[in-house]
């Protein structure tokens, strides 16, 4: 209690004093968003990350990331160091925001990122709080509360999204916070409240386990309605006359994740399809579903590749044209992308595949065979087919009545219909998307 109370009467005096560890994604969008109402440390052992950080420059791309960045530093409400002592001495919040890494079976690593904040635990003062939002594992909180009885802890899953991160914090829907110690409520109130007026409270373990559940349901709709619609495609229906469908039922929503397309990717959702999956394990708990989902998406993201060698037999020598390599659109991440993924694919059958993505400048050694071309045009010129990857806002301002003139083939694969406007008055074009064709 006494720790609790000397918390709020220090809020009632100056402002709350906030220590974002981890800098990258997520811990960039935190610590600039806060520091519009905070005073903000960000804190990373990176010494690289940290000089580009204070030039107002953040490692990732992200819409508006650096002007945000740059305007906390003009402020003087955020500031960047790599010393725990610095971030943490003068800290009411500890907030954890590490990417965890996640390996290419899907399953995160917490160990890295819970040995960064174990050797920063013990620079806060008596009482002060660690907030995580980095992905972990559920009873995370609880562990760490036993070894380290001098503080409290809590648990905010992020909810971020690639391209759209700032404006997801600083207009959320609603958070959900994990508490162990009621002490701790006013606090995060005060913190959360900048950014919904919906704040979900529960036990830590609980709001853990929302991350993995929340993350493995919306899995769940993806797989569920890409199966439908490759059943579609047997039958002559359209997945997407029947996403509406479904979405007219109340108990499912418009909202709901139900738009048939590409696999997730990306890594995210599966993360955490794989946490639960490694918990039932662990906890001998026979589950069926969740294992269900990763064995679907997995075959699904083979979609593009298959229609492709179904509709042109032999891709040896064969042109392609890759519209889009990234993750996801307004970010140069590449790792997990599904494009990728289906590059290698095609270069393993021999296929000449040319790529254009507006972020990407340079390609990994392991895709050095693909030709990087400077726009849509060189990229799709002469190709047998041109594959929709990424939806970048450019690929539906070019000019596709004269880019189909110039292919060999009018063939366009566009797993989630995202050039159906553009497409539509074409003519003799060939466009399928996923339990759709054209």
């Amino acid at each position: 209690m006494a720790a609790g109370e000397s918390l709020g009467l220090r809020r009632s005096e100056e402002s709350v004093k906030i220590a974002v560890f981890g800098l990258w994604h997520l811990g960039c969008v935190t610590a600039a968003c806060c520091a519009k109402y905070f005073d903000v440390i960000g804190l990373d052992f990176d010494v690289a990350n940290v000089d580009r950080l204070r030039q107002g420059l953040a490692p990732i791309f992200e819409p508006g990331l650096n002007e945000s960045i740059a305007s906390g530093l003009a402020t003087g409400k955020l500031s960047f160091t790599t010393d725990p002592k610095i971030a943490c001495a003068d800290a009411d919040v500890l907030w954890l925001t590490h990417d965890t890494p996640v390996g290419e079976d899907d399953k995160p690593d917490p160990a890295p990122v819970l040995a960064d904040l174990r050797s920063a635990i013990p620079f806060l003062r008596k009482g002060a709080l660690v907030l995580m939002s980095s992905q972990l594992p559920a009873g995370t909180c609880d562990r760490l509360a036993t070894e380290f009885t001098g503080h409290h802890f809590a648990y905010s899953p992020e909810n971020l999204r690639l391209g759209k991160a700032l404006d997801a914090f600083e207009k959320a829907d609603r958070v959900v916070v994990g508490i162990r110690d009621g002490t701790d409520k006013s606090l995060l109130e005060e913190l959360f409240s900048r950014f919904t007026s919906r704040i979900l409270f529960m036990g830590a373990t609980s709001a853990e386990m929302v991350k993995h559940a929340l993350n493995s349901f919306l899995a769940l709709s993806v797989t569920f309605i890409n199966e439908i619609a490759r059943l579609c495609e047997h039958v002559g229906a359209d997945a997407r006359e029947v996403a509406a469908g479904l979405k007219s039922e109340p108990r499912i929503g418009q909202k709901a994740y139900l738009s048939p397309g590409g696999p997730f990717a990306g890594g995210t959702l599966a993360r955490d399809v794989v946490s639960l999956i490694d918990l039932a394990a662990v906890k001998q708990e026979l589950v069926s579903v969740i294992p269900a989902i990763q064995e679907s998406n997995d075959r699904h993201r083979n979609w593009a590749f298959k229609q492709l060698r179904s509709i042109l037999g032999s891709l040896e020598g064969k042109e392609i044209a890759i519209l889009g390599l990234t993750y996801t659109p307004n970010t140069s991440t590449l790792r997990r992308s599904w494009a990728v993924e289906l590059c290698r694919n095609l270069l393993a059958d021999r296929a000449a595949v040319r790529g254009y993505d507006p972020a990407v400048n340079q390609l990994p050694e392991e895709l050095n065979r693909i030709h990087l071309a400077t726009g849509v045009e060189e990229a799709v010129s002469k190709a047998d087919a041109a594959v929709v990857c990424t939806e970048w806002p450019q690929f539906r301002e070019a000019e596709w009545s004269g880019l189909i003139a110039q292919m060999g083939r009018a063939l366009v694969l566009d797993p989630n219909g995202f050039l159906e406007n553009e497409l539509k008055n074409l003519g003799e074009v060939e466009h399928l998307s996923v339990g759709h064709r054209r």
